[in-house]
This record gives C-alpha cells, structure tokens and sequence, in this order.
C-alpha cells in the first residue's frame, strides 16, 4: 500500500472519498451528506461504514462515511476506522482513497494509517492463478489534513508496520520454502541497507560451543540447523537481548504430533520471525537503543537420526537435560540461546519470545500472551508496553514448588514435567539457564501468533505478534535499560 500526504482534493478526483464521522456528530459533515446519513440511520459508531454517491463535477464519485463513535481511546477508535476502510475497500473493488484527516490529532492518524495498512496486508503468494472472486486491494490511498508532526507519526508507525509484515511474511511461508538456511537467506536480504549487523553460525560452530540441546532438535532433519543474531548498536552499552524460537517446521519429531492440524506447525517459528520484524523496525526508525536478535532455526523431523525420548543431552551451560518428550522441543533450542546471548553479549536484560506450550492457550485463549519472569521491573515494563502497543500480556505464576516438577532423577533436568501447569514449567525449565540477577522474561506467544479469525489489526493468519510490543518496550526504556538491573 502506497500512503501519500497532499493538500487538496483534485489531486485525486477519482479516488473514493473517505469522511470520518467523530462522536456521532452528523451535523459535521455538509447538510446534504448528513441528511442522507441520518435517513439511512447512519449511528456512526466506530468502525461502521456508509457509502453514498455523489455528483463533483459532472461524473460520480464515491463517498464513504466511517463512524467513529463509541468505547475505548481516540486511537482505538481511529484504528477500528483505518480497519473499517480496509476490509471494506477489499469488499468492495476500491483501489484508491482520499481520506481527510485534519480534524484530528498526529498520534490519532498515525494510529488509523497503521491499522489500514496491517488490515489491508495481503501474503496471497502461492495462488498459481487469480480467479474471478479476486478483488484490487487498496493500493493507493491519499491523506489530507496532516501536518508536519502528523507525517512524522506516520513515518515511525511505518517503520512498525514494515517489521509486523516482514514478521508475518515469514510466519505464513511454508516449511519447504522457509527452513533454518532460507530464513537466514531472506533475512540477510530483506536487512541490506538498514544497518543491522547479521553472525550466522552454522552447525559445526555452534556444536565447538557446545549447543547440543538445540543440535538435538535438529538432527533427525536434513535440514541443517543455523543460529542467527542480528545486532541493532543505535546506542552504547550493555545491549537488550531479543531471543525467539525458531522450529521452521514441527512434526513433534519421535513424539509426532497427531496428523490433524500437523501443518499449521509452520508457524513454530513465530518467536523468531517476531524477533526479526522488531529487529528490522527498530533499524527503520533509528532507535537510539543497543539491542541484539537471536534467532534459533531448526526443524523437528522424526528421521532415524531423530532424537529419542529418554535421551540425555549436555547444554552450552553444562547442564544435562532428560528428553522426556521430543515435542517439547522449543525450551531445548532456548536454553542454549540463553547461554549463548548472555556468554557472547552480557546484555542487560533478556526477553524470550516462543509458540512454546498448547498450555498458555488453555489458560489465555487467544487474547493475551503468557509473561513469565521473576524480575518485578521487566514483567511491570512488558505488561505496560502490551497496553500501549495492543499486544497485551498476562503475568503467570513462576515458583519453587513448579520448578520441583521438572527435577530428573538421571539428569540435571527433564524437558516436560507433569500434565498440569505445562506452560509454567516450561518457564522454570527456562530459568534454570539464566544467570543469577539477570533480569529475563519468558514470553508464550502460541495463542497469538496465528488468528483462525479476522481482528482488527489483522486478517486470519499470521498476526505478527510481538513485533508491536517489543518495539514499546525498546522505546519506553532505551539507554536506560540499566535502571532495570
């Protein structure tokens, strides 16, 4: 979607006409355009649209008229509009919009253009052939009414709206097109030219380092595995740490899955990719911060190489490990990045971000991610940057009395503990590799990283998640990250 700002109308006579209608405020719009609203009952309430036609000089033109009245914030309500806009111009064949915006406020129309363009994100490329039912999608849309400060909150919610669709370009892509080696292939493409800084270790690097956890994971692919860190230094210091889960593909490897729903295990890698898309935003709009992505890329297959339940692996930190089960793969791969990152970087803080357990759904549904940590500070940082972004969090409980569960009576410690309380213990299996008086925070993003419905900011399928909510956090702490130590 193309965005330009402009100063008049004529600019784009043909262009349907986009009026936002505040509060319920008929009378705002011109005598002619409120009384055909209020003969069609027209209640304007957010996010509700009425088309009319008009005459402008001697050819039709279309009008439409998006409400904005009703609960929430003023940018809640602007974004319920922007995505009002673009699932109906979808419906309805429009290609191009003028949209008048002077009536409101800069961080209320960067809100609305950032809610247009996510709604009307479209992958669609694997279809072989366009069919008849296929609609133009709004390609072009013209904005007046903002000003200089308006154009700027445009330009930093542009660079977020990049992240969240290269974040979901990755999610959607199927595992025989987005594997360990092709996700470090299209990052390093996607990042030329930002200034982000990509190390990629390959398989015999990270077994000299003594990554056997993740290498386990791996090893029944023919898939090799790759670590990629990507480093924003927009600032000096200790850098934050942003860690995802990368399982380009998971068949539960010897502990398979059950065949129905298998292939919706292409997006196992949403923690990496929403690491990705943060890490490409952060570079967009320059982020005066220090922080280093690490993505761990592996697929789970049940080859005869496979890893066996039972099995005992050594990890980067020393410790072994019982695989209980192989489908409780994702705290394998972490463990290691968790070593990793804080070995190589020492970084000030840690945020992991994982489809890690079936659990957190139960638990949450579909309306917030599970936060886990210890560390009061970072939990309380993460929960307001979820309220700001609209990536919201729920804190659960972490303890002793969890982490007993994962205790093994061969090893330092099992991979899954009882059937109850599967995304606690998860975390605790985390924690366990986390150095003392490191603030770290485990993000359970399975609930949100892939919609089987339409929401405001996104159609189903791949949401994005995490790419918002990291980006907040980045900006609410900055260089001063330390504080949270």
């Amino acid at each position: 979607m193309q965005i330009d700002f402009v100063a008049d109308q004529a600019f784009a006579p043909d262009a349907a006409q986009v009026l936002l209608v505040p509060e319920a405020d008929l009378d705002a719009l011109l005598p002619w355009q409120s009384a055909i609203a209020k003969a069609a009952d027209f209640k304007a309430q957010a996010g509700k649209v009425l088309e009319i036609w008009a005459i402008h000089e001697e050819a039709p033109r279309r009008i439409l008229l998006i409400g904005l009245a009703g609960e929430g914030t003023p940018q809640e309500r602007m974004e319920q509009a922007g995505s009002a806009l673009a699932v109906y111009a979808v419906s309805h064949g429009i290609a191009s919009a003028m949209v008048d915006l002077s009536a409101h406020a800069a961080p209320d129309i960067a809100a609305f253009l950032l809610a247009l363009r996510l709604r009307n994100w479209s992958e669609g490329g694997f279809k072989g052939k366009a069919t008849t039912d296929d609609k133009p999608r709004l390609g072009q849309v013209y904005v007046l009414g903002a000003d200089a400060e308006a154009q700027q909150a445009y330009a930093e919610a542009c660079a977020v709206a990049q992240g969240v669709e290269w974040t979901r370009r990755l999610v959607t892509q199927p595992g025989n097109v987005l594997y360990p080696e092709s996700f470090v292939a299209q990052c390093a493409a996607r990042f030329e030219g930002t200034g982000l800084k990509l190390t990629v270790l390959d398989e015999a690097e990270m077994r000299a380092l003594g990554m056997h956890a993740l290498l386990g994971v791996a090893q029944g692919s023919a898939r090799p595995a790759r670590l990629l860190v990507i480093e924003w230094q927009g600032a000096q210091g200790q850098p934050i740490a942003l860690i995802g889960k990368g399982v380009t593909f998971d068949t539960g490897g010897i502990s398979i899955k059950p065949a129905q729903g298998m292939e919706d295990m292409k997006w196992d890698m949403g923690g990496a990719g929403a690491v990705a898309g943060a890490m490409l935003t952060l570079a967009l709009r320059g982020a005066q911060a220090h922080v280093v992505g690490l993505c761990g890329l592996v697929e789970n297959m049940p080859d005869g190489k496979a890893q066996r339940p039972g099995d005992v692996v050594t990890s980067m930190s020393g410790q072994t490990i019982e695989v209980i089960n192989t489908d409780a793969e994702g705290r394998l791969v972490l463990c290691d990045m968790l070593t990793y990152a804080q070995k190589t970087y020492q970084p000030a803080m840690m945020v992991d971000l994982a489809t890690l357990t079936g659990a957190i759904i139960g638990a949450l549904g579909h309306e917030y991610a599970g936060l886990f940590s210890p560390h009061d500070a970072l939990a309380q940082a993460l929960t307001a940057a979820g309220e700001k972004s609209g990536e919201r969090l729920w804190r659960m409980p972490m303890g002793k009395a969890y982490d007993a569960m994962i205790d093994s009576d061969i090893a330092d410690i099992k991979n899954l503990g009882g059937k109850f309380a599967g995304s606690t213990t998860a975390a605790q299996f985390l924690a366990r590799f986390v150095d003392k008086g490191r603030p770290w925070a485990h993000l359970d993003i399975a609930g949100m990283a892939w919609a089987e419905k339409d929401s405001t900011m996104f159609a189903k399928g791949a949401t994005g998640y995490g790419v918002r909510l990291l980006n907040q956090l980045v900006h609410d702490l900055g260089v001063g990250v330390a504080t949270l130590s």
